[in-house]
């Protein structure tokens, strides 16, 4: 990685990467302002988690000085996770593996990848995981309910911010976002992962189907709420305003800060609303919360009748954690992205004042600089630099990298065709039989899903969730059964199916489909006829 270009570097030769997990976040090709917020915030916050449950000492929890030192690392513009890391923190935690987090990272266990399972670390996750499950819920929502106040009062109308302000803003908003990845990271790995597992050997243990249907219809995930909120202003019960003042952190690639969300740009919104109008009343989401809501009561009290009498108070006591839980992760996903959109509006601001004073050239040029590069106020010598940037940005655009690699990826066009068949095999996530006709989506704020149809994307994002309530099923590349597109997809009852691969490839709209997603099996019936 170099200053020249913060968004590339080089991987020793036996190193193993993937961008399932940050790609999902943060898909797509980054800026240098985008990565070097993603970039440390991740690093710090993955080894903070991993310390907090008592896998990664304090000399390994620090953030590495040197860029080429740390396992997130960006490669043509995608951020990107070293599977060694994760890999030998698995090995150390009781219950789980390197190689069970190899395979759920990477697809599969990489070959080559070396493992060194040890019980040394064991006694202090025996103390600190309990104590991290039983705090850290707490200290997330009260961290959501903080920050919800904090976005609203930030990029509320009023005043215009001098160069200064602009930039303090920018400043505070990386560092609630650093702060919030790390409490997404710690509920991830240390609350939400290791409790999903109990339910999912309880469930298998008793053969009453798939945990995926246990891990729906809880009615606090954040996402679902922007589909009822649509679904509202449709009908005339909340004017749309209502809706941007409360969602408007969200929209077409949120996660990466140059992007125009909701509050700047609603025109998106109003399109759907007339999607949303045209439905039927009786596809109420709210109707389909309540039948899921009493599918998962249901499930649970059939769960608790067929345990033995003995674990029935146990058996009910894990069942009421997953209620509690489970929906934290579109919490802590919330949270973070309202910091970032804070950071995205000072820098936003600061755009528009450093080109007006003539240090850049055009306001958006100021994404194109590092965070360290704007807060150092840039002098006019950084537009070589920033046309440098700008042209690789298009480039690395044009261009498509593996979702897992060993080494350096090899780059293709990303107009090359990437494999044929018929058949398709991902991770479902959330149950359900439908065919239809697939509709290959990567822009939700420009597509159109007509009813029924099966909607197909590289990886999503929660403003997806106001497309996602319109299909009748969900095929995503990368992803697995805690991804946002499984999340919604089981609050909104639709089959769904993560990590194909290779779903937006041998897909093309117009094929008749069949989604299973309780096997994870994604048929092509038959093509679309050509032109």
């Amino acid at each position: 990685m170099s200053a020249a270009d913060p968004v590339h570097s080089l991987s020793a030769p036996d190193l193993h990467w993937t961008t399932a997990n940050i790609g999902e976040a943060a898909p797509g090709v980054l800026t240098p302002l985008g990565w070097s917020l993603w970039g440390p915030a991740t690093e710090q916050a993955t080894r903070t988690a991993f310390h907090r449950v008592g896998a990664a000492t304090r000399a390994e929890s620090q953030l590495p000085t040197a860029a080429d030192e740390r396992f997130m690392r960006a490669f043509y513009g995608r951020g990107a996770a070293q599977v060694e890391f994760l890999a030998r923190m698995g090995d150390r935690i009781p219950g789980t593996s390197g190689a069970a987090i190899a395979a759920q990272v990477f697809g599969a266990v990489p070959d080559g990848l070396a493992f060194a399972p040890t019980r040394r670390r064991y006694p202090v996750v025996a103390v600190r995981m309990p104590l991290t499950f039983v705090r850290m819920p707490r200290l997330l929502r009260a961290a959501a309910r903080q920050t919800d106040h904090w976005w609203r009062d930030q990029v509320r109308p009023g005043p215009e911010l001098d160069l200064d302000q602009a930039l303090a803003q920018l400043a505070a908003g990386a560092r609630r976002f650093a702060d919030n990845i790390t409490l997404q990271a710690c509920t991830l790995f240390c609350v939400v992962q290791p409790l999903y597992e109990v339910l999912d050997r309880l469930v298998r243990s008793l053969d009453l189907g798939d945990v995926t249907a246990l891990a729906g219809g809880y009615g606090e995930v954040p996402e679902a709420e922007i589909v009822t909120g649509l679904w509202r202003a449709s009908r005339g019960e909340v004017p749309l305003e209502d809706v941007v003042a409360r969602h408007g952190f969200h929209g077409a690639r949120e996660g990466e800060i140059a992007s125009r969300v909701w509050r700047e740009e609603p025109a998106s919104l109003v399109r759907l609303m007339g999607d949303y109008a045209a439905r039927d009343d009786a596809d109420d989401p709210r109707l389909r919360a309540a039948q899921l809501q009493q599918d998962r009561q249901e499930l649970e009290r059939q769960i608790v009748a067929a345990v033995p009498a003995t674990r029935r108070a146990a058996t009910r006591a894990i069942l009421a954690m997953g209620r509690r839980i489970i929906p934290l992760r579109g919490v802590a996903k919330a949270s973070y992205l309202q910091a970032l959109d804070v950071a995205r509006c000072g820098s936003r601001r600061a755009g528009v004042l450093l080109a007006h004073s003539g240090v850049i050239a055009a306001p958006d040029d100021v994404f194109y600089l590092t965070i360290e590069e704007i807060l150092g106020r840039p002098s006019p010598a950084v537009r070589e630099v920033i046309a440098e940037r700008r042209a690789r940005h298009l480039e690395y655009e044009s261009l498509h990298i593996p979702a897992a690699w060993q080494g350096n990826p090899v780059p293709t066009p990303a107009s090359a065709a990437r494999g044929d068949g018929d058949n398709l095999t991902g991770v479902g996530v959330s149950p359900g039989i439908v065919e239809g006709i697939a509709k290959v989506v990567r822009d939700p704020t420009t597509a159109d899903v007509g009813e029924g149809e099966i909607l197909v994307a590289p990886a999503t994002d929660p403003s997806w969730a106001s497309i996602m309530f319109l299909a009748s099923a969900l095929v995503v590349d990368i992803g697995g059964a805690l991804s946002h597109a499984a999340i919604v997809a089981r609050e909104l009852g639709i089959p769904c199916v993560m990590n194909t691969g290779v779903g937006t490839s041998l897909i093309k709209s117009g094929d008749l489909c069949k989604v299973d997603g309780s096997t994870g099996v994604v048929t092509i019936l038959s093509r679309k006829e050509p032109a």
